[in-house]
């Protein structure tokens, strides 16, 4: 029997042999020291993409963004983020946790523009009742959206009224990659007007783990101990960052290609019985759709020995990745088509 097709996420991806070979070749020495060579070049190459003074390397998204909210905020503060953020519904409730601040969310789809913003955002209150909001936390591309991307144009309004508000910007730029190779911009665009922005190396970029976060010098300052308190530091880790630094050399603009398989995917999807599905919000990596006669799950487990795709709330997601081939978005549709058509 076949391997099935994953497409269950981009973290899925393997290093390819050339990462393994340059992983092997690290020089290293002792990070939480300051003494690791590989990760100070990973940082500071970052750093230079996101149009930011500083880099931080630290294991996960998840915890690039929770120092985040660590650095910006205070206990007791707001923070705005969108429907179906990461930060607030997929890192175990870390900012409460870990912060002590609320989450309020604007708009209707993932992302939100200035006047949806304005809307939920509170300034001090003299009798004290209502928490203040001090930071805005934007997703790009994001997930539970579908993969779409927030233009350039939008960030950077959003930038102007959180300047105009004395609030501070993060980006969580999980899939920031796959929005700046589908928009044909440089990742600066949206993380240079930000005050941080988190980037991920483990899911399109195909490094085995890892993240930087991105900013001042001062605020790279703050996050290193937040990260020490997180549990974050690590030792010999150039042999990881060596792999982050071959990703952003070798696995950048072959993100077109899942962006090209995704949109093939979901218009062979489009095509089948009782699917539902928007091509309009197929743009990056991300295809999600509904089922008219199937839960998502009956579905996932009907496909299950070809194909593995994973429940996505009322829907199915299928994300496409390095390890994923024409061939394989054709199987996939195939297994798809037998199971619809039943």
């Amino acid at each position: 029997m076949m391997t099935p097709v994953d497409l269950r996420s981009d973290t899925v991806t393997r290093p390819t042999a050339a990462m393994r070979a340059a992983m092997a070749a690290a020089l290293v020495g002792d990070d939480v020291f300051g003494e690791d060579p590989t990760v100070a070049a990973l940082e500071a190459r970052a750093a230079a993409l996101a149009g930011h003074e500083a880099g931080l390397f630290v294991p996960s998204g998840t915890m690039g963004n929770q120092i985040a909210f660590l650095a910006h905020t205070r206990p007791g503060d707001e923070v705005v983020v969108g429907v179906g953020a990461h930060s607030a519904n997929s890192e175990g409730g870390g900012a409460a946790a870990l912060a002590g601040v609320q989450c309020v969310v604007a708009g209707t789809d993932g992302h939100f523009g200035v006047d949806e913003l304005a809307r939920v955002v509170r300034g001090d209150d003299p009798s004290g009742h209502e928490p203040p909001t001090s930071l805005v936390m934007v997703e790009n591309t994001h997930n539970r959206a579908g993969g779409v991307v927030l233009p350039s144009e939008k960030m950077n309004e959003i930038a102007g009224f959180c300047r105009s508000r004395s609030l501070r910007l993060h980006l969580d730029g999980a899939r920031l990659f796959n929005a700046a190779v589908a928009a044909g911009e440089p990742v600066a665009a949206w993380a240079g007007v930000a005050d941080s922005v988190s980037l991920c190396l483990s899911k399109g970029l195909g490094a085995p783990v890892g993240s930087v976060l991105c900013g001042s010098r001062a605020f790279v300052k703050r996050g290193h101990r937040f990260r020490k308190m997180l549990g974050g530091g690590m030792r010999q880790a150039g042999i990881l960052a060596a792999a982050g630094l071959y990703a952003l050399d070798h696995h950048v603009e072959r993100l077109a290609d899942d962006h090209r398989r995704a949109r093939r995917l979901a218009e062979g999807l489009a095509r089948l019985p009782g699917v539902r599905l928007d091509l309009a919000r197929v743009q990056t990596n991300i295809v999600i759709f509904g089922l008219e006669s199937l839960s998502p799950a009956a579905f996932c487990a009907a496909v299950a020995d070809e194909v593995r795709v994973l429940p996505f709330g009322i829907g199915v997601r299928a994300v496409l990745h390095l390890e994923i081939g024409d061939e394989d978005v054709e199987r996939a549709l195939a297994a798809f088509a037998r199971v619809l058509q039943r």
